[in-house]
């Protein structure tokens, strides 16, 4: 199977990348670094030659930028030769809720259809930063059958996909769309009981076809990005 790096060596050491044509699901708490993991797997697929779009519904691409030159990470020549394109759902959506309430009418309920629906058709990698935005007036039910059309989509067109779905979200959520994708990557902050420091530590919960880790990666962001500096023995 084909693969694509992330950028994030402990992980490409582990699993040899991530599967072409498959959407991954990554999750974790505020602070965690899911924006950093998917800027950094946006510019390292386009060092691959691969076009990739980010879609962010809560950032515009110039904080995404500016986040990016805090790792030395020049985001714009990948712009500039045409690799790498950001699409903006945070205005849209601030548009769609003001209308919203000038109608007095119900919300809408989320429609994640419209993350893909403008992807040009040479689309290799898309990152969607994050889906947790359109989820809060959606039923488990309905979040699971707009998930799964998005995923199948996403398939069909063979374009490998990085999903961000903060864990602020409903757990239940989380756990309905782990097992609709391919692969799934938890980000997590937690205390150190020997040493009593607070430490980040990256879990590969699943990875279909795929060598991953047994335990938990520790993981630190620093003035490279993401970079795990710990890592254990894997499984199959």
């Amino acid at each position: 199977m084909e693969r694509i790096k992330t950028g994030i060596e402990g992980i490409d050491q582990f699993t040899g990348g991530l599967p072409r044509g498959k959407t991954i699901l990554i999750t974790g708490d505020a602070g965690s670094g899911k924006t950093i993991f998917g800027l950094q797997f946006a510019l390292t697929s386009c060092q691959q030659n691969l076009k990739t779009v980010y879609i962010t519904t809560e950032e515009d691409s110039k904080d995404l930028f500016t986040q990016g030159e805090t790792f030395g990470w020049n985001i714009q020549s990948t712009t500039d030769n045409g690799l790498l394109r950001f699409i903006e759902l945070a205005g849209v959506r601030a548009r769609v809720t003001e209308a919203e309430i000038s109608i007095d009418v119900g919300a809408m309920k989320g429609s994640f259809t419209k993350f893909i629906k403008d992807l040009p058709e040479d689309t290799d990698t898309v990152i969607i930063d994050n889906i947790g935005s359109y989820t809060a007036k959606l039923t488990p039910y309905e979040f699971r059958d707009r998930f799964d059309l998005l995923v199948y989509e996403l398939k069909e067109r063979n374009i490998t996909a990085l999903i961000i779905l903060d864990s602020a979200t409903s757990e239940e959520f989380n756990e309905i769309a782990l097992f609709s994708v391919y692969g799934a990557i938890k980000l997590m902050k937690r205390e150190n009981p020997y040493t009593g420091r607070r430490e980040r530590v990256m879990d590969v919960v699943k990875m279909r076809s795929t060598k991953t880790p047994t335990q938990f990666m520790t993981y630190e962001i620093n003035n490279n990005g993401i970079e795990i500096i710990s890592g254990v023995e894997s499984k199959e």
